[in-house]
């Protein structure tokens, strides 16, 4: 069986000794590589949970308080040839740089650049143009789509408050890794940027979905018979489309993996 070692990355290996250290500091070894660890205690935790979070290259490791940080650690090493095959299948990181291909609502763009067009992006039929220096194609593209992002959610958000009878909440917009929205009991929305990329009628279930949670802060009857409702979709077809494509939209503009 694969052999998996767990350390400390503040040690000074050269000379053997130990420096202050955080939880957050430890690293995994899968076959010959290291991976960074993040280790979580929670309190709503009932169980030691181990993951691979391939977008970022990292194994993250969630476990309850009463869990002793060496119950956990051996626990993740139990998983290692699990954690080996999960970065070992992971598709890589999808740059955004002139000639590739990325999508907004649903529909393939070329990204073209050109040091004559504007350095804001512009979408020109199945085109997005953007000028300015060519190294920051990437940068310059992501804060377009956050920006069109935060404008397409606010009215989707019109829609499905006035649909639901509430109030208009906050809104803003994230890149959450496990989330693709959020509602909290203060009225306030987060939607992760990245679902503009996805079909309307995704982004839009995920946004009802939320609405759903300004009345029922749970997922009740009560509360999908609401979503039901106001959603004009089939919701379990968005869902399924998410569970499929969801973690593509994470590798679009993801930094590169170290080798």
């Amino acid at each position: 069986q694969r052999q998996m070692c767990i350390r400390d990355s503040s040690m000074d290996r050269s000379k053997s000794r130990s420096v202050p250290t955080h939880r957050d500091e430890l690293e995994i070894e899968l076959g010959n590589r290291y991976y960074p660890l993040r280790v979580r205690k929670l309190t709503q935790a009932r169980s030691i949970v181990v993951s691979a979070d391939t977008v970022r290259g990292e194994v993250r490791l969630t476990m309850p308080l009463h869990v002793s940080t060496a119950q956990a650690l051996r626990f993740a090493q139990s998983k290692s040839v699990w954690l080996a095959e999960r970065f070992a299948g992971a598709l890589p990181p999808v740059p955004i740089v002139n000639g590739a291909e990325i999508a907004f609502a649903g529909d393939g763009y070329i990204i073209r650049w050109s040091s004559d067009f504007s350095r804001k992006p512009q979408k020109i039929d199945d085109e997005i143009r953007v000028g300015g220096p060519e190294e920051r194609i990437q940068s310059r593209v992501m804060s377009w789509m956050k920006d069109q992002a935060r404008e397409i959610y606010a009215d989707d958000l019109a829609y499905y408050c006035a649909q639901a009878g509430v109030g208009l909440p906050t809104l803003s917009v994230g890149d959450a890794r496990r989330r693709w929205g959020s509602c909290s009991g203060r009225q306030a929305i987060r939607m992760s940027w990245r679902l503009v990329m996805a079909p309307p009628m995704v982004r839009r279930s995920v946004v009802a979905h939320e609405v759903a949670h300004l009345r029922h802060m749970n997922h009740s009857s009560a509360f999908y018979a609401l979503l039901d409702e106001i959603f004009e979709g089939k919701r379990r077809d968005a869902d399924r489309w998410l569970k499929q494509h969801g973690a593509a939209l994470h590798l679009i503009g993801a930094p590169a993996r170290a080798t």
